[in-house]
């Protein structure tokens, strides 16, 4: 389930902005992106009220597949129709995506809950067995992305075209035929009649913001959070646009393969979390995770597919301990200062202020810097990319500094939140 959940994703998340740059879309790449963060704010929760009251999860979590599927295969197929030169409608492909990825983002949620839900019944330890059984959606992640990098027809590489969308449609499809073999997970018949609304979509969470520690935390979550969508939408154009000076250098050719680096590293990461958070606390993993962010820009800012293609390399594995050592260890943190039925609303903030408000702000930012720096040339996005990348390195450092200066390292005896 794992495997098939991820490779949808992985099969376009990475190389999207590149293909489309190749039909004359390069401006309008953070819109695409920005839109992952602004449909993660509320969709998630919607479908889980769905399957808590009126469709099994693992039914739900096809039907969501299927729908978007049917996005993303109407996306790629409308793409292969403009493919004899006919201009791409931005409208048309953002629409047929938006429906795509508006039925995908909630299936994350979903597939853990179903996931839970399986291994609880049959006896597993979650927080034990679940990581081992996860890491295989990084693997199907990976492959995906593999795969898309080294296809092609007729000498064009899927990375690069429509292909991309069609390859997530038809793993969707096989998702949805594999999700109605799975064991039944049964709506919950007795749900607390009590919940209000704002607590369904976990909103009675912002009280936590009258806690100043939290309240500083969940606002540097979101500022940090700015960084996470930047590499996925900008690290294929960065690397594949040495093509333009260099093609026939094999990294320019393979951007997907290279930057598969990061999900490798990202695997490896999430094993070096128990040792960090028990040796140096949240707010040094936290300060080690804003420090890789500042080498994750800064090493993409001087490197290169030539010579210096080890910095690139380099840079996608720090990304193991950026990503990791700030979204796991943050949860983590969260979960560790709130109790009883907050906890879940916690988390549920916790993502809203990062992969929700932070990642969406940032990618909407990150492409104003990028568009005002670089320019279309052929089926490249060329120009001061240097600049780009320690901007962005500039700004992770400057949140760091101001972390390091204001949150406080938590006491041992503080009280629970809830």
């Amino acid at each position: 389930m794992n495997i098939l959940q991820w490779a949808v994703w992985g099969a376009y998340l990475t190389s999207m902005a590149n293909y489309l740059i190749s039909v004359g879309l390069g401006t309008k790449i953070p819109i695409f992106f920005a839109l992952q963060g602004i449909v993660s704010i509320f969709m998630p929760t919607i479908m889980g009220i769905i399957a808590d009251k009126y469709i099994p999860a693992q039914k739900l979590l096809g039907i969501c597949h299927g729908i978007a599927a049917i996005g993303m295969l109407g996306a790629g197929y409308y793409g292969w129709a403009q493919s004899g030169g006919d201009p791409v409608s931005f409208p048309i492909l953002f629409g047929l995506y938006a429906v795509g990825t508006a039925f995908y983002m909630p299936t994350i949620a979903l597939s853990n809950s179903v996931a839970f839900n399986l291994l609880e019944r049959n006896g597993y330890d979650t927080v034990k067995d679940f990581p081992p059984v996860r890491v295989f959606g990084t693997v199907g992640f990976i492959l995906a992305m593999l795969f898309v990098n080294f296809a092609s027809i007729e000498g064009i590489q899927f990375q690069n075209s429509y292909n991309q969308f069609l390859t997530s449609g038809y793993i969707g499809l096989a998702m949805l035929i594999f999700c109605f073999t799975l064991p039944n997970c049964p709506c919950n018949t007795n749900p607390d009649q009590n919940q209000t609304l704002s607590e369904k979509f976990g909103l009675n969470a912002f009280v936590l913001f009258k806690d100043r520690q939290m309240a500083i935390f969940f606002i540097f979550s979101m500022l940090l959070g700015a960084a996470l969508q930047i590499t996925n939408a900008y690290a294929t154009p960065f690397i594949s646009h040495f093509q333009a000076t260099s093609p026939d250098s094999w990294g320019a050719n393979n951007a997907n393969a290279i930057y598969a680096v990061s999900q490798i590293a990202e695997t490896l990461g999430i094993l070096l979390i128990p040792f960090a958070m028990k040796k140096f606390g949240i707010k040094n993993v936290m300060l080690i995770a804003m420090g890789a962010w500042v080498l994750r820009f800064g090493l993409f800012g001087f490197g290169d597919t030539g010579g210096r293609v080890w910095m690139i390399i380099l840079s996608c594995i720090v990304y193991g301990v950026a990503f990791d050592f700030f979204n796991i260890s943050g949860a983590l943190y969260t979960n560790s200062r709130t109790k009883g039925k907050l906890q879940n609303s916690a988390q549920g903030l916790f993502m809203l202020m990062t992969n929700g408000i932070g990642a969406t702000v940032g990618t909407l930012s990150a492409g104003a810097v990028v568009n005002s720096l670089t320019w279309q040339e052929g089926a490249f996005r060329v120009g001061d990319w240097q600049t780009c990348w320690l901007i962005f390195a500039g700004y992770a450092l400057v949140v760091g500094i101001l972390f390091f200066m204001i949150f406080k390292k938590p006491k041992g005896d503080e009280p629970l939140l809830g």
